[in-house]
């Protein structure tokens, strides 16, 4: 989540954290919901006992962190859906959209059955404008002037789900938690994007990788109460 070339953890093994979003022809969820669930499903992995302490995923998730936190989106539907949920993983679902999250691999030794899937084809639409944010639901503003693919902007949610995650002491991720992680996605309104950007709440630079430029600020997140927007701003 770091655009800095001469960043040490460059030189640390890299690990990817795989998300497959289920796309069937005739029923592709809404593009909103889609970023939400990803977002969902990170903070799940995360929350994990597997990922944590001794856990199963523990040494993987830690190897993952110690390096940059690289997320990666491909698309299933039928037989690959499947076998994508053969392997291990969370299953996370919202209103239309299903993506199961997987525990980090090497850059290099994705499981055969999930490097199969395409990364291109993730464009989603939203039929509907998205509502009102939900009463007590952490918001993860993305930024107006990036035009991304679904699969890009549900991994730039998954980081802003993740460094609002880090960022929150442990009354507020306790609460979070226990509440389901009620979260919502929604695109920065343009004027107020750059105060957002520079407001000091967590916000994701990307690392260049794919689609964008190097050190873009793709998303910025805010929990009520806690990590909040200036009063006055983004209602």
């Amino acid at each position: 989540m770091s655009s800095n070339d001469t960043d040490p953890r460059d030189e640390k093994p890299q690990f990817v954290l795989p998300l497959v979003v289920r796309i069937e022809r005739d029923a592709p969820p809404a593009r909103t919901d889609a970023l939400e669930t990803a977002a969902r499903a990170v903070l799940r992995l995360l929350t994990d006992e597997r990922s944590l302490g001794d856990g199963a995923w523990a040494a993987a998730v830690a190897d993952w962190e110690d390096a940059r936190i690289r997320k990666v989106v491909r698309r299933a539907r039928g037989a690959e859906w499947r076998r994508a949920e053969a392997l291990p993983g969370i299953t996370v679902t919202g209103v239309t959209a299903e993506v199961r999250v997987f525990p980090p691999v090497p850059l290099d030794g994705w499981p055969k059955d999930l490097v199969k899937l395409q990364v291109s084809g993730t464009d989603l639409d939203d039929p509907a404008a998205p509502g009102p944010v939900p009463e007590g639901a952490a918001v993860l503003w993305t930024n107006p002037g990036l035009g991304m693919s679904a699969g890009k902007a549900m991994a730039q949610a998954g980081h802003g789900a993740q460094l609002l995650w880090w960022a929150l002491d442990d009354a507020a991720r306790a609460a979070w938690r226990e509440a389901g992680f009620p979260l919502a996605v929604r695109t920065a309104p343009e004027a107020e994007w750059p105060a957002l950007a520079a407001s000091g709440l967590p916000v994701v630079r990307d690392a260049g990788f794919t689609e964008i430029a190097p050190g873009s600020a793709t998303v910025v997140s805010a929990y009520p109460g806690v990590l909040a927007v200036a009063p006055g701003n983004l209602k």
